[in-house]
């Protein structure tokens, strides 16, 4: 079996996991104005993390990171020889070296952690993060590492806000995943961690059980999803497939949700033919703004605490359906005993992943 657990997560919500619950469950958002961060001056929303004074804020948050998942698993897994450390991110340090995204990160960790082995960097746009995880599973799986701790941050620069508003592709507003009236994404930024393992008394919590996924490229456009979902399609497809799982054994999606009109729409069809639009539903988008290649582990990780609280998380800012095929939207919070959880992504380049997690 392969475990998950020791869940992390650094946003503008709060430094822990139980930080970002407390959030998620009051229906909380990270998303303010940011005045004058545009390129032309203009207010932003945004998904900032106060605080940070340091000039290498994607370094600092990735130490934090890994300091703060220590003291939830067994204190010699770390510098084992038997663990890896991913990282997954889609800009990584350009915020303040555009030469040197991640060696200097990397180098540091090696160093200040006493890692065994070099961390393995995973960049591939918005999916990063699901393919991450998916890299340790199946690192588990086929014993070539013990244990396998992922780390998924991106940071809000120039470069990146700059170059989606070139794509259009920013709201004038708090993102809306799936409403009618959405008009493009929220960029926000974070740390997420967790750790995968096939040992589960490294965990001091309960860890949960890691149904490692697949990926799938449709090659559709080197920015637009695909319009009949087909990559995605064909991951899911397959991701259950693999785990021998029925459509109708998943209690809930955690969606990619950029609340763009396209990535919306293609997810929804993509649902309806995978015979899975009638699941609860939810983007963590409108908490926590779109973290790119660190999406996929803060939302796996805010999806593993929704299994361990018992309880599904309304997708913030959908008032009104604005996808061609219905999907279950969650509304309002609700208690709900959550035993197998769909996580996707899906990203530029037409790439397209999934996971399964599941309550033991």
């Amino acid at each position: 079996m392969t475990y998950i657990g020791a869940e992390v997560i650094i946003s503008p919500l709060g430094s822990t996991a139980s930080d970002n619950w407390n959030a998620l469950s009051a229906n909380r958002s990270g998303i303010t104005l940011a005045e004058k961060a545009g390129y032309n001056q203009e207010d932003i929303y945004l998904s900032q993390i106060a605080g940070i004074s340091v000039d290498k804020r994607f370094e600092y948050l990735v130490g934090k990171a890994l300091t703060s998942v220590e003291k939830h698993i067994d204190g010699d897994v770390i510098r084992s020889e038997r663990t890896i450390v991913i990282l997954s991110s889609t800009k990584g340090a350009l915020d303040t070296d555009v030469t040197d995204q991640f060696g200097s990160c990397v180098t540091n960790l090696i160093a200040g952690f006493h890692l065994a082995n070099a961390p393995l960097v995973i960049s591939n746009a918005c999916i990063s993060g699901v393919l991450a995880i998916n890299a340790a599973g199946n690192f588990i799986n086929e014993k070539l590492y013990d244990h396998a701790i992922v780390i998924g941050c991106d940071v809000i620069s120039k470069f990146v806000l700059y170059g989606f508003q070139s794509l259009f592709a920013i709201s004038d507003k708090p993102c809306t995943p799936f409403d009618a009236a959405r008009n493009g994404i929220t960029l926000g930024e974070g740390c997420g961690v967790v750790v995968v393992s096939s040992e589960r008394n490294i965990y001091k919590k309960t860890p949960l059980k890691l149904l490692a996924g697949t990926s799938a490229n449709d090659a559709n456009h080197i920015s637009g999803p695909s319009r009949t979902g087909e990559g995605l399609v064909r991951s899911v497809t397959k991701t259950l497939q693999n785990n021998k799982i029925d459509p109708s054994e998943i209690d809930f999606i955690s969606a990619h949700g950029t609340a763009t009109v396209f990535n919306d729409e293609m997810e929804a069809i993509a649902f309806d033919r995978t015979g899975l639009s009638q699941v609860p539903m939810n983007s963590f988008k409108g908490y926590f703004g779109h973290t790119l290649g660190a999406a996929g582990v803060i939302e796996t990780a805010a999806s593993m605490q929704m299994i361990r609280n018992e309880m599904l998380v309304k997708s913030l800012g959908c008032s009104q359906s604005g996808t061609s095929k219905s999907v279950n939207i969650i509304a309002e919070n609700r208690k709900a005993s959550l035993k197998t959880v769909l996580k996707t992504a899906s990203g530029f380049g037409g790439g397209n992943a999934s996971l399964i997690i599941r309550n033991l």
